[in-house]
């Protein structure tokens, strides 16, 4: 029951901060998409990966599909369409592990295969949690293992460890930690700033969660979600 209470919490908040990404210049339409909360612009980028990921077949291509998808059920889960979301993260899925097959040793693969398991929970959260999280527990465990560097991996550990208990291994001062390790890794990530200031508001840091908050918007000034939870963060 304690193993299964652990992937509940954790995955079920990995289904919150899996849906970041490593962002490129190639891919700055589906950053900026996701960034303005903008699902149909999304559904068209999702088709336009699907068409390149079919007529090359490489790894690279695959794995960006599936970071569409990913993106996709990010923002159907912020408008609380649950099963869009669903359906997306389980679309993306097939694509994570074939770019996993194709190349076992890409930390980042690894990554977004953990990120849409956790996507997939929230629908249906326990039969989801039995099936799916294994597979975003260890999924993320491997892309650190691959790469320590990797930050967002750790801001995805953070979330999990912020929702699980002290009593099995989590808790806040466990998740900020991870939080500022993807800090010190990618100084300009806002996602780590943003989990970081939720986390503290959490604790009732209100004034230090309003601080990192703000920093997330300072670094993404098009993020709605984040400008929306600096809303709901009072400076003192």
């Amino acid at each position: 029951m304690s193993s299964l209470r652990f992937s509940f919490s954790f995955v079920l908040t990995l289904s919150l901060c899996c849906f970041l990404s490593g962002a490129t210049a190639s891919n700055s339409d589906l950053v900026a998409a996701r960034d303005r909360g903008d699902s149909g612009a999304l559904d068209t980028l999702i088709q336009q990966s699907l068409a390149s990921a079919s007529a090359s077949k490489s790894p690279d291509a695959q794995y960006r599909l599936a970071l569409a998808y990913s993106y996709g059920a990010e923002v159907a889960m912020e408008k609380k369409d649950k099963a869009k979301s669903e359906q997306l993260a389980e679309a993306g899925l097939d694509v994570a592990k074939k770019a996993v097959a194709a190349n076992d040793k890409n930390a980042e693969y690894h990554r977004i295969l953990g990120a849409l398991c956790g996507q997939v929970i929230p629908a249906n959260p326990l039969m989801g949690t039995l099936k799916y999280g294994p597979c975003a527990r260890d999924e993320i465990d491997r892309a650190i293992q691959l790469d320590g560097k990797n930050a967002l991996a750790y801001i995805s550990r953070g979330v999990g460890n912020s929702y699980l208990p002290a009593s099995m291994g989590g808790g806040p001062e466990i998740a900020i930690k991870d939080f500022d390790q993807a800090i010190a890794l990618d100084p300009k990530s806002s996602e780590a700033y943003l989990w970081k200031g939720i986390t503290l508001r959490k604790e009732k840091k209100n004034a230090e969660a309003h601080i990192a908050l703000q920093q997330a918007v300072n670094l993404s000034p098009n993020r709605v979600w984040a400008k929306e939870q600096l809303q709901k963060t009072p400076a003192q």
